[in-house]
């Protein structure tokens, strides 16, 4: 399985476990990343039998790693398409997947300079896609015959973390009984919009994760919320009476710290790239606010259709629809169960995935 990035294997991570689960011990699996990200973070986790980088995209290199490795099935996951790995599996008749493949109208395929990309799209064997629109836009360029609307196997990982989620203590203690608002992956542009609420209201506890926490992004946060300590400085017992926010210096707690919120802000949504992962507060039941640039993200625009997340454009409105939703109202009850809801209700992309591979006998011995 070959994921771009840390984003990318966490989505196709249900799927991996599901399918070792199925073929217990028959297989060895390999997992490749192309980011340091991704590798760095996860090059020890025992789901996989050997994880390694991709070699570079070339034509002695796919054929020469192909050969080494002899793979039976081949995963793609999301996005990535490497000409000559995915010709070099089609040329040697290896069973090759695209899984929660997301397709936009703005993507080359579909342009008309975007021959390459197109031939790359025919070289999958299936390609299971995240909704009906990514469908529609592969008939249009011919591809539909080995198409499937599976969904994203996302939401089957974020619905194992909830029910995996274990208490953090240092957490418990700092939010104590009061409202919290948590905010993730923020970045300069989403704290300037955040901080003059967290300063101006003490009763009010705010945990702040940093997209980047390098110690400039750390000190800049510090220096914007007044009353703020780092998570790396809390002790058991000696939560300092003043602070009202907390700075999360680390990576890999952010999915489990949403189930603590009140209210959950995702930032990323005002800069050019747009929102970050709305679902990973949304399987707690949270209701969720974010910047104005979301269009390319389904779930954050589904999520408002459900009035579970709210999009706004500076620090006023931002205050405003905090203040709304902190008063607890049937409004805030109703955005809970609507961001809930639509998490469960999406599940089942995996075992659509697995079922496929059972069905065509792609895993025999």
């Amino acid at each position: 399985m070959h994921c771009a990035s840390l984003g990318e294997f966490e989505q196709g991570r249900p799927f991996l476990e599901s399918l070792r689960k199925e073929q217990a011990n028959n297989y060895k699996i390999l997992l490749t990343f192309f980011s340091p990200s991704g590798y760095e973070n996860q090059k020890k986790y025992n789901g996989a039998d050997y994880i390694f980088y991709l070699p570079m995209d070339s034509k002695s290199n796919a054929k020469r790693f192909i050969e080494i490795v002899q793979p039976k099935l081949i995963i793609f996951v999301k996005y990535e398409y490497w000409y000559y790995y995915l010709k070099e599996a089609r040329l040697q008749n290896i069973p090759l997947l695209l899984i929660s493949g997301i397709f936009r109208q703005d993507q080359p395929f579909f342009k008309w300079y975007g021959s390459l990309h197109r031939e790359m799209v025919s070289f999958f064997t299936h390609l299971f896609v995240q909704n009906q629109n990514s469908a529609q836009l592969l008939a249009t360029i011919n591809i539909n015959k080995n198409v499937s609307v599976s969904g994203d196997t996302r939401f089957d990982r974020v619905i194992d973390i909830a029910f995996q989620s274990e208490p953090i203590l240092l957490i418990e203690q700092f939010c104590g009984s009061s409202e919290v608002v948590i905010a993730g992956s923020t970045w300069t542009e989403d704290d300037n919009e955040l901080y003059h609420f967290a300063n101006t209201n003490p009763g009010i506890k705010f945990i702040i994760a940093p997209h980047n926490i390098n110690q400039h992004r750390i000190d800049e946060c510090q220096t914007l919320y007044k009353n703020s300590t780092t998570y790396s400085k809390l002790k058991l017992g000696q939560i300092p009476s003043n602070t009202n926010t907390l700075i999360i210096d680390n990576i890999g707690m952010l999915s489990r710290l949403y189930q603590y919120a009140t209210v959950c802000y995702v930032g990323g949504a005002f800069g050019a790239d747009g929102v970050h992962n709305v679902v990973e507060p949304a399987v707690f039941g949270k209701p969720i606010v974010f910047g104005p640039e979301y269009s390319k993200y389904f779930e954050a625009r589904e999520l408002i259709e459900q009035e579970a997340a709210f999009s706004i454009t500076n620090a006023l409105e931002l205050e405003d629809v905090l203040k709304r939703l902190l008063a607890k109202d049937l409004h805030y009850f109703k955005a809970c169960k609507s961001a809930k809801n639509y998490v469960y209700n999406k599940a089942g992309a995996t075992q659509k995935i697995v079922n496929y591979i059972q069905e065509k006998r792609l895993l025999t011995n």
